[in-house]
């Protein structure tokens, strides 16, 4: 068994079809049939159970899955060590971030690090799974909420960043000084969907309080509810910072919201086990000071 092989078995795995699998790896089908088969008699039994055209998982298969994915990163983590031991070349760095910090907080710091290093790419996804998308080694480092305490991960945390409530500068309440979170039941409300983390995070903050906001329209990015409170559809509660960052809306206030308020606190995550590039180091040490001076 070599990682090529595990690398065919992982896109069986993805596809859940042999000709897909073949053609996403650039091979012919029968080839890659062949391989597995002879994986499955290495092992000595079923990865994939084939019901007519059904291509299904096995128990092994999942188990296989499981290591599979960290044999090819240590892979991955042993060619980046030579590479850059070998070369000033300094590869690629994949950062997960969640979308409203990518958006409104964090280029100008991307545009400094490549500043500093001009030969690493930097990728960076926006994302709410970002615990997630560390644990499968689909990134290198994540900035996300802050999660239960996992041996397999580094987790430094940022700070802690109360929400806020957004409002038209006309707006009755511009002129606040504080307001309870029970108050907004009174208002119109633009918000995230369900589901997203933002919104989670309020709604149980609610909840603790024994009642639940009512919204009158629900959009998925910030800078669309930034443009609905604007236009004086709504008011909305969001992050302290996110106006801070953005100068596109003079005409919004923002407003604290009394105690017990709406509180995230964020963390820096990466994988405790495998490599880390000087320029991952870098990112991550640069990552850590900007946060650590914004938040409380």
């Amino acid at each position: 068994m070599d990682t090529r092989n595990i690398t065919y078995f992982m896109a069986v795995f993805e596809h859940l079809h042999f000709t897909k699998a073949a053609e996403a790896l650039g091979i012919s089908q029968p080839t890659l049939s062949q391989q597995i088969r002879l994986l499955e008699a290495d092992f000595g039994i079923p990865l994939f159970d084939r019901i007519g055209k059904k291509v299904i998982v096995t128990e092994a298969g999942k188990l296989l899955h499981q290591y599979g994915i960290k044999m090819l990163q240590a892979e991955t983590d042993a060619k980046n060590a030579i590479k850059e031991l070998i070369s000033e070349k300094r590869g690629t760095v994949r950062l997960a971030v969640l979308p409203s910090d990518l958006d409104f907080r964090l280029v100008p710091l991307f545009v400094e690090f490549k500043t500093q290093y001009p030969d690493t790419q930097l990728q960076v996804f926006s994302t709410i799974f970002v615990r997630d998308e560390v644990l499968n080694h689909k990134v290198d480092l994540g900035i996300g909420l802050r999660s239960p305490v996992d041996k397999r991960l580094v987790q430094v945390p940022l700070g802690s960043e109360p929400y806020y409530l957004f409002v038209h500068m006309a707006s009755e309440l511009a002129k606040r000084d504080e307001i309870a979170l029970e108050e907004l039941n009174q208002h119109s409300l633009v918000m995230y969907p369900k589901g997203y983390l933002g919104r989670d995070l309020v709604d149980e903050a609610c909840r603790k309080q024994g009642f639940e906001l009512p919204t009158v329209m629900e959009v998925d990015s910030a800078s669309s509810l930034l443009q609905l409170v604007s236009a004086g559809v709504g008011v909305t509660i969001q992050p302290r910072d996110l106006l801070q960052q953005h100068s596109d809306w003079p005409d919004i206030v923002s407003i604290p919201i009394s105690e017990p308020a709406p509180i995230r606190h964020l963390e820096l995550t990466y994988y405790a086990d495998r490599f880390i590039s000087k320029a991952q180091q870098k990112l991550s040490e640069r990552l850590i000071e900007f946060f650590q001076s914004k938040m409380r």
